[in-house]
């Protein structure tokens, strides 16, 4: 099973954590999360990263989810990326998360694939009556 860490802006990947145990029931396992707040120095909470990594790395590799691309967030997850072993997506979103859970014992390559692919899935016009 491919472990998921979620780097995000403040408390944002600990409340999608809370919502996937809403839905699901359960906690899942091989997930965990670290939140980014404004004082914080990227390098200085680089260390936690990796050794937060290594905690949901169960042996097939780590998808790392960001909420936005090109924020200190994101920056800190290029930071861990490893072809093939720890990839990463930006743009994260609850019907994202759900989707990656749903596969990550198909690989990374699906992984990756229905991970964003959950993102763009998710967003749909609601009907007017």
């Amino acid at each position: 099973m491919i472990g998921i860490l979620l780097i995000t802006h403040g408390c944002f990947g600990e409340s999608l954590i809370q919502n996937v145990c809403h839905v699901l029931n359960k906690r899942p396992p091989l997930i965990a999360q670290l939140g980014v707040a404004p004082q914080d120095d990227p390098l200085d909470i680089l260390p936690r990263a990796r050794l937060l990594l290594r905690e949901v790395d169960g042996g097939q590799g780590v998808l790392v989810m960001t909420d936005i691309f090109g924020a200190t967030p994101a920056n800190l997850v290029l930071k861990l990326l490893q072809a093939g072993l720890v990839e990463g997506v930006s743009g994260l979103s609850l019907p994202m998360l759900l989707r990656a859970l749903t596969y990550r014992d198909k690989g990374m390559d699906i992984l990756l694939q229905k991970a964003v692919s959950g993102a763009h899935d998710g967003v749909v016009k609601l009907p007017t009556p």
